[in-house]
């Protein structure tokens, strides 16, 4: 069976790296110095994750790629 799980690919400030965030699996942290080092960690992450869930006899999430939203919002703040 195959599941697809949403990422989000966080910069840190400096662009050394890309965090990796798994709104399905909180549980699941992982980060790359590329955006494809970090594909590639979150793919083994994902998978680490699932099998330690069905070792527990926790559910495993069914798949959200697709489902995941990504938004702006803005905020004026008054000067200071």
């Amino acid at each position: 069976m195959e599941l697809r799980y949403s990422v989000v690919l966080e910069p840190e400030p400096d662009g050394s790296a890309f965090n990796v965030i798994v709104p399905a699996l909180p549980e699941a942290h992982t980060w790359g110095a590329t955006i494809e080092e970090a594909l590639r960690m979150a793919h083994d992450v994902i998978a680490l994750c699932l099998e330690e869930r069905r070792s527990k006899g926790e559910e495993v999430p069914p798949s959200d790629a697709g489902m995941a939203r990504l938004e702006t919002v803005s905020i004026t703040l008054p000067a200071a």
